[in-house]
């Protein structure tokens, strides 16, 4: 079965960097759109980012310019380059894989920006 784990999060400072990163396991990762997702307390779960098979790349509106999804699939590896971040970007962030049969999730990331 596709597993997923997300790394890299943590807390920064507004208008600080992350980078995270999501390694795949159990798939042939380079056929397949991955993503990220975040969800913060209270608040319904959001599509961060989207890179296709094609490296065709989709964003939220609330990260164009400051969040870049990538994939490395020698290493079957996602990432989310984020910077400037800001309070509002405060959430769990999960990677996901669209299988051709659904979608699959890792646990999360904590990514926390406060001063």
């Amino acid at each position: 079965q596709v597993q997923l784990v997300e790394s890299g999060g943590g807390l920064v400072q507004p208008g600080g960097s992350l980078r995270l990163s999501c390694v795949a396991s159990g798939s042939i990762f380079s056929i397949y759109s991955m993503g990220w997702y975040r969800q913060a307390p209270g608040k319904q779960r959001e599509l961060v980012a989207i890179i296709t098979n094609i490296n065709r790349r989709n964003y939220a509106d609330s990260v164009k310019g400051r969040f870049t999804i990538s994939r490395d699939n020698a290493k079957n590896t996602v990432y989310l380059q984020m910077n400037v971040l800001k309070p509002e970007d405060t959430a769990v962030y999960y990677c996901t894989l669209r299988g051709a049969t659904g979608d699959y999730w890792g646990p999360g990331t904590q990514v926390t920006v406060s001063s």
